[in-house]
């Protein structure tokens, strides 16, 4: 999710920054057309809902008001076919963000909606108490894609179930308390996840004990830049004067996703991890945004940086939209909730695990991984060729299909481009591309689309950004 949305935007820049829009392209360029979006056939079915105006006021009503939009003008989404989602007046678009890189094999893919309908034809509910194929079915094809002894899992409803799970579990192991964790980085909604979460905008201002948050291994705004040795050290001190030279756990994720795609300094994973084992920690990855093969050159993100955790949490893409999480650690790690009742009673039911192992085997059959590292070295390509004409374009990174694009008024200095990120993330909506926002600024494009996008989207979503930042 992002970090900086609620602001309202304004219509008119300021003065410094209309001068450095105007520095962008000579003023001889001639602007091309609008590009269209790619052929897809699916006609939507016509809608009788509520308006736009009419649900919005709904939502003010009766829902939280902690609930954020984006959007001056919120869409209204009413239909969804793989890569693309629908409005009300049958208008079509690119979704770039997968709803918060939830949707991984494509809006109502077909092999994942049938294998939910036939589970809840059969039986929607059971709690595990009861023997049932589906939940046994799917824990062993999951298992089935990690490496070393991680082969025991637990499912849950949501990513912020599976770390504060996760940090339980380091903590009943190792029998110390402190956690360490990176700043900038984000885990979840609930107490716990929170106290891991190092973004003042989702924190809220109760503590959260024993939580000791790291320098941001951040090759390009990191006070070390890509040197991981310098970052390994502050965890050590960390550990030695922070936490009297014991930690229960260690947790992070490959790239992070609401900080704003950025990717963990090179060889940063292997020190740390060493570190804390030393320290009698474990060692938690957050697979959350960058599991099942998104990162394309491989399926899980701590692979990217050559280590193997003790335990994994998951969720988001592992059910394509269904509320769904997982951890999976190993069997000696597992033995200590073997010490009081642990239950969860929607974790792992038959629709969500039905749902579940038909995501794992549309992503093997479709070769989603390869298509990802296929159609993402395309659009890497693509907008670090854009960042060559357009100055504002401070960083382009990322693996596969995780993919960041920072903005900023002086590449030199990095000064975040808010305002202008604003005004641009206006434009794409309406040349029909929903991408996320991020980063700890709030100027970061977060390109995250479902797993199914194509080149031609990602030539459409790079023309269309060349077009607004031309435009302005």
């Amino acid at each position: 999710m992002p970090t900086t949305m609620q602001t309202p935007l304004k219509r008119t820049l300021p003065i410094a920054n209309r001068a450095f829009f105007s520095s962008l392209a000579p003023a001889a360029d001639i602007i091309a057309p609008p590009p269209q979006l790619p052929p897809f056939d699916h006609q939507p079915r016509p809608y009788n809902g509520p308006s736009t105006d009419e649900v919005l006021a709904k939502r003010k009503t009766f829902l939280a008001p902690s609930l954020l939009h984006y959007y001056q003008k919120p869409v209204n989404i009413v239909e969804g076919k793989m890569q693309y989602l629908f409005d009300e007046s049958g208008r079509r678009y690119l979704d770039a963000f997968a709803g918060i890189v939830t949707v991984s094999c494509g809006h109502c893919h077909p092999q994942v909606l049938d294998a939910i309908i036939e589970q809840s034809k059969l039986l929607q509910h059971t709690t595990t108490i009861y023997l049932n194929h589906a939940i046994a079915d799917y824990a062993e094809a999951l298992a089935s894609k990690m490496p070393g002894n991680l082969k025991v899992v637990y499912f849950l409803n949501s990513g912020s179930e599976a770390n504060e799970l996760a940090m339980l579990m380091a903590r009943l192991y190792t029998g110390n308390l402190g956690m360490i964790s990176l700043r900038n980085a984000y885990h979840g909604g609930s107490s716990g996840a929170l106290g891991l979460t190092a973004v003042n905008t989702w924190k809220y201002p109760i503590p959260e004990g024993n939580v000791h948050h790291v320098m941001n291994p951040d090759p390009y705004r990191g006070v070390f830049g890509a040197d991981a040795l310098s970052y390994a050290k502050d965890v050590e001190d960390h550990i030695d004067y922070g936490t009297s030279g014991k930690v229960a756990g260690f947790i992070a994720e490959t790239i992070q996703g609401v900080g704003g795609a950025v990717e963990l300094a090179p060889g940063y994973l292997k020190l740390v991890y060493d570190i804390v084992h030393k320290a009698g920690g474990v060692c938690i990855s957050d697979e959350v945004q960058t599991g099942f093969g998104r990162t394309g050159s491989h399926y899980w993100g701590f692979e990217t940086q050559g280590v193997i955790p003790d335990i994994v949490t998951m969720a988001k893409g592992i059910g394509n939209g269904l509320p769904l999480g997982a951890v999976v650690t190993t069997p000696e790690i597992a033995s200590v909730m073997t010490q009081k009742l642990q239950l969860n009673t929607f974790g792992g039911n038959p629709v969500c695990s039905a749902g579940g192992l038909a995501v794992l085997r549309v992503l093997d059959k479709e070769k989603r991984q390869a298509h990802c590292a296929h159609v993402g070295s395309h659009l890497l390509d693509r907008l670090r060729s854009l960042m060559q004409r357009h100055d504002i374009i401070g960083n382009v990174r990322g693996r596969g299909l995780m993919v960041g694009v920072e903005l900023v008024t002086d590449r030199k200095e990095k000064t975040p481009a808010k305002a202008e990120t604003a005004v641009l993330f206006e434009k794409l909506r309406e040349l029909g591309v929903l991408v996320g926002k991020g980063g700890l600024h709030g100027n970061v494009f977060r390109i995250k689309p479902p797993m199914c996008f194509t080149e031609d989207d990602a030539d459409f979503l790079v023309d269309a950004l060349d077009y607004a930042i031309t435009k302005l």
